[in-house]
């Protein structure tokens, strides 16, 4: 039991790595673009960034939903699944923005994705309130 705890922690930080890091590299992927013209390195460093995190969040979600099953459906672990459940949709969605940025399409401006990527940081602020205290 112990090491899927382990598991569902080491995935848990990959997943964090890009879902806070991605959103901030398609700032500087769009500026490398401007100037380029053409698709470069930052752009390839997102893309894989992004991969590498996404199959990491598949085992983090997998590995935390059968913790959620082993403690028995606790009333905190509904409302953290619910966060999860709202970050699995912002790296959808994140997803969604580094798919149109490979093709040269860089609609958001740096503040849309500046706050776009605080976002989840507040999500996972009050995750970590509910896995440590267990208020409920």
């Amino acid at each position: 039991m112990e090491w899927i705890k382990v598991l569902h922690l080491l995935c848990v930080l990959g997943w964090m790595t890009g879902i806070f890091a991605v959103p901030r590299a398609l700032i500087y992927w769009k500026r490398e673009y401007a100037k380029l013209g053409e698709f470069g390195p930052t752009g390839d460093l997102t893309i894989r960034l992004y991969r590498f995190s996404l199959g990491l969040g598949v085992i983090a979600i997998l590995s935390g939903l059968y913790l959620f099953w082993w403690w028995g459906f606790p009333t905190w672990a509904w409302a953290k699944l619910g966060l999860v459940t709202a970050l699995a949709v912002h790296y959808g969605w994140t997803g969604r923005l580094v798919l149109r940025a490979r093709r040269g399409e860089f609609d958001e401006s740096d503040f849309y994705l500046r706050v776009f990527n605080e976002i989840s940081v507040l999500a996972v602020i009050v995750v970590l309130f509910l896995v440590v205290f267990k208020p409920f």
